[in-house]
């Protein structure tokens, strides 16, 4: 196979090919970016396994990835903010910014946004890319590209707990050690709360979060979701003020509700099945309010001052590596729930 372009392609659901596309040229306000680093996702895992997440559904080959950083290569017409050689953090969404959503500051809301890897749009996993300029952010020099992909995730974690209002003194609950789990812990200790208690399922993962600076670890053995908020209870002495449910799973969304003291708050990160059965009475009653959260908005900044500054160290959480070449099996690697954070170095 030539290697032009080469591109990790999700051909249809349960299949991804290595396939060699041309180089693409960037229009006005874009960049072209010979790509460095990208992360894999769940939600890549998902479209390849089940084809769909939620209303999103792949009906034709999409590239994947989304969690990207690159180097600038080429500039589009108009660009005047960046300049070839500077490396960036890629924004993976794109919006209309014309619309209500886009002009009152949420543009994660925008109904026209482009987002990679998301059907039908194409994601960034490949050796060149074109992306709009004013969504990508220029790496300070001690800040790595390995780093620069995973602001992505920070900055869903970095929405969430700002849809959560974690503040300085919160007692925080996270329900989820997965990489998006572990980066919402960092982000709660940075945002000054006090108590920090995750659960799971896995000891390794626990083990992880402790390294991080969980105040408290659970691992859950029951799917009876008012047994696990107890069990959290007494490990915490008290009901969370604020639970960020990261797993997706449904007993997880459950506790999650029994959980959170009166007045609080619930933030649903985890993707969760589209029709789920909800103690809704244990929320309403006791005004425990249920957030929902797309994505993020106006996040990627803070992500990057908070790893620019060392608030914040993702670099533990890259458990393992793979060439271009290499995606499949990197790909396999995460269907199997190895490590972290695999990440996929698109340099030659």
């Amino acid at each position: 196979m030539t290697d032009q372009n080469l591109t990790v392609l999700l051909y249809k659901k349960g299949e991804i090919q290595m396939v060699d596309k041309p180089i693409p040229e960037p229009g006005p306000g874009e960049v072209q970016l010979c790509m460095q680093q990208v992360g894999i996702c769940g939600s890549d895992v998902h479209f390849w396994q089940d084809g769909f997440i939620g209303d999103f559904v792949v009906k034709k080959p999409m590239i994947l990835g989304h969690e990207g950083s690159g180097m600038v290569s080429k500039l589009g017409d108009g660009v005047t903010t960046l300049k070839v050689g500077d490396r960036v953090a890629i924004e993976p969404g794109v919006p209309c910014r014309m619309c209500k959503y886009c002009k009152t500051g949420r543009y994660n809301l925008c109904n026209d946004c482009v987002f990679c890897a998301t059907p039908p749009h194409d994601g960034n996993l490949s050796r060149y890319f074109v992306h709009a300029a004013d969504f990508c952010f220029k790496l300070p020099d001690h800040v790595s590209c390995e780093e620069g992909a995973m602001l992505e995730p920070l900055s869903v974690s970095v929405h969430a707990c700002n849809r959560g209002g974690v503040k300085l003194g919160s007692k925080v609950l996270i329900l989820g050690s997965g990489p998006i789990g572990l980066v919402t812990l960092l982000t709660s200790k940075a945002m000054g709360a006090s108590v920090v208690c995750i659960t799971d399922i896995d000891d390794s993962r626990l083990e992880i979060a402790k390294t991080l600076g969980a105040t408290h670890t659970v691992k859950v053995t029951s799917r009876d979701p008012e047994v696990v908020a107890k069990q959290v209870e007494d490990i915490m002495g008290d009901k969370a003020e604020i639970t960020i449910e990261c797993s997706g799973a449904t007993p997880c969304v459950q506790t999650a509700i029994y959980v959170t003291e009166p007045g609080g708050c619930v933030v649903l990160v985890g993707c969760c099945q589209k029709v789920i059965d909800l103690p809704i009475t244990a929320a309403s009653l006791r005004e425990v309010d249920i957030r929902g959260n797309l994505r993020y908005c106006n996040c990627y900044p803070t992500a990057l001052e908070m790893v620019a500054s060392g608030k914040v160290d993702v670099k533990p959480l890259i458990t393992h590596r793979f060439s271009l070449e290499d995606s499949i099996k990197a790909f396999v690697t995460t269907l199997k729930g190895e490590g972290i954070k695999v990440m996929i170095d698109c340099t030659r």
